[in-house]
């Protein structure tokens, strides 16, 4: 077996894992069909940290996420794993994710495998976007209307504070980042960015847009902003 199998098998097995826990918390504990779904989405999210370490090339990443999106498809398509698709509400979020998986992993080889690339992208949508859902269910504060969709003035702060704590934490640990304007201008660029995205994409979509605008924040003030103050 080549050297590059092993890491995918063991990926693979550990996204089984994953769904298996959402289908016993969905069929025997009784959760409902939208805890099991954010379990999935943030341990989705974690098991994703390790592709840059233990995959060599998006081509990988691409057959690995290719395969998870055609086994949702068919999921969603045969009503297959409740614990990801008993939703009431349309949504192609499953779908969504692997592709901005491996939409994050080409930017990080583009920008010569700088890991904030892809870290910071992915951890704002596994983390920030289940901590909007949830503070904006639990306080119900100040609903809008986007589209035929409602959110709130209270989920969409808590996800952009959240996204202002991944990134410091992303930055902090990876790079050393020059200077505390262009780390704000980062964060802001990126977090505003995101938070605007999850709040106008409807339909699960902003599984992709909020990666996305996490990466136009990151190019915009990185690649375009910082070379003009240095």
């Amino acid at each position: 077996m080549t050297d590059w199998a092993i890491p995918m098998l063991a990926l693979s097995g550990a996204f089984c894992v994953l769904f298996a826990v959402a289908e016993i918390l969905y069929h025997i504990r009784g959760s409902n069909a939208e805890t099991t779904r954010k379990v999935v989405h943030i341990g989705t999210g974690l098991l994703a940290l390790l592709f840059p370490v233990v995959l060599n090339s998006h081509w990988q990443v691409l057959l690995l996420c290719g395969s998870f999106a055609v086994l949702l498809w068919i999921s969603m398509r045969y009503k297959l794993l409740p614990s990801i698709n008993g939703i009431r509400r349309k949504s192609y979020g499953s779908l969504g994710y692997p592709v901005s998986v491996y939409i994050s992993f080409l930017a990080y080889e583009y920008f010569g495998k700088q890991y904030a690339y892809y870290y910071l992208p992915i951890l704002v949508l596994a983390i920030c976007d289940p901590v909007a859902a949830y503070v904006g269910r639990r306080t119900r504060y100040k609903p809008y209307r986007v589209g035929q969709g409602i959110k709130t003035v209270g989920g969409s702060l808590a996800f952009f504070a959240a996204a202002i704590l991944v990134t410091a934490g992303v930055y902090l640990y990876l790079r050393d980042f020059p200077g505390i304007a262009a780390f704000g201008a980062v964060a802001l660029a990126a977090g505003g960015l995101a938070t605007l995205a999850e709040a106008f994409s409807r339909k699960g979509l902003d599984n992709i847009t909020i990666p996305l605008a996490v990466l136009l924040g990151m190019v915009a003030v990185e690649q375009l902003m910082i070379p003009l103050w240095s």
